[in-house]
């Protein structure tokens, strides 16, 4: 559990209220810090500034609008909030013990600091780039770098369409280099009837999604929280959203893992689990470490009365090196029930015995 009672008041640790990542804890940057005030990058490319009373929230927006922009004070005040930039705070944080107090007092202290965020929705705002944007994206060639495409035109959604259909993912990701649209025409395709179709639209978005993000982080982000939104808000089926959420993550995990605990969530819900599964499943393969600790968790849905959810678990168990799941991967040695996953462009049939000894083969 990452909250945990301290002196009888809940503590938790500080995360970006835009990607959901831990925090580092705010520091003052010598020819910025001009208000005396802390300030702080996310990953994501969102920069923070530290008000110690609360009641110097403009200052702590101007430090923070600044600190995005290089330092350079005309360039930040230049821009126009929601247009060109998000805001955003975290209340009740604690410097000293960089941690978020929602009681308000800590150690007898009275706690009333405020995290004051800014992420701009271009690195064109930006004056250089910030660290995140040196992450390694899994997947992504540098080709597809914005400002290195060979062609910048208008593509249809008939274009986009077609793209997917025949599972030409070079071409979308020519096209996110330079047109952070793409992201739309794919996100519709997340409702088609055909199912690996939509398993193909979720595959692209997330690979275009993490060539996008490292020019306009605002736009995936805003992406991801409406995809949680729209699961999280409608009883029906998920359609797309989940596997995108999946894929998204798992092409981008340093950036984007911070979403991961709300895709664990919807796991509670028995129609979602299916897709919750599969989507784990996804970003087991890029970055393992970061569901590892929760192995424990899916070794009981090895016995699952729904073979997709053995096999499914299985897969997952398998990326994540799990030897403590071998006894109950052997009782599956003899089950004969088939599934449908997806691969690369495709739905293959396969069966929840084949998966258990390839599992078993991995450990």
């Amino acid at each position: 559990m990452e909250s945990r009672f301290t002196n009888r008041e809940l503590v938790r640790e500080p995360k970006c209220p835009f990607c959901g990542n831990p925090l580092e804890r705010p520091c003052e940057v010598e020819g910025i810090s001009s208000r005396g005030m802390e300030l702080g990058t996310c990953r994501c490319g969102a920069t923070y500034a530290h008000d110690a009373t609360g009641h110097n929230l403009g200052s702590a927006m101007s430090e923070a609008l600044v600190y995005g922009c290089g330092g350079d004070w005309d360039k930040a005040w230049n821009l126009m909030p929601d247009e060109d930039y998000l805001q955003d705070r975290v209340e009740n944080y604690d410097i000293e013990s960089h941690l978020i107090v929602p009681g308000g007092t800590y150690d007898g202290r009275r706690i009333a600091g405020v995290l004051y965020f800014i992420l701009m929705k271009s690195r064109s705002c930006e004056v250089e780039p910030l660290p995140s944007s040196k992450l390694e994206v899994p997947g992504t060639s540098s080709t597809y770098s914005a400002g290195k495409s060979r062609l910048r035109r208008s593509y249809s959604k008939g274009e986009i369409e077609g793209y997917i259909r025949d599972y030409n993912m070079a071409a979308l990701l020519e096209i996110a280099a330079f047109d952070s649209r793409v992201i739309r025409s794919l996100q519709r395709m997340l409702y088609s009837v055909d199912p690996i179709m939509r398993s193909k639209a979720s595959e692209a978005m997330g690979r275009t999604a993490a060539v996008i993000a490292e020019r306009e982080p605002a736009v995936v982000i805003n992406l991801l929280q409406g995809l949680i939104t729209s699961v999280t808000d409608t009883a029906a089926s998920s359609w797309g959203s989940v596997a995108a959420i999946g894929e998204i993550i798992g092409a981008n995990p340093k950036r984007f893992g911070g979403y991961l605990p709300h895709l664990l969530r919807l796991s509670g819900d028995r129609i979602l689990l299916r897709d919750v599964l599969a989507a784990l499943g996804t970003i087991s393969v890029s970055s393992p470490g970061l569901l590892r600790k929760y192995t424990y968790h899916f070794i009981p849905l090895l016995r699952d009365p729904s073979s997709e959810i053995r096999g499914l678990a299985a897969i997952l168990l398998a990326n994540l090196g799990a030897v403590e799941a071998g006894e109950d991967l052997e009782s599956l040695l003899e089950d004969d029930s088939e599934l449908e996953v997806y691969k690369k462009g495709s739905m293959e049939t396969v069966t929840v015995r084949a998966l258990a000894k390839e599992a078993l083969e991995r450990l």
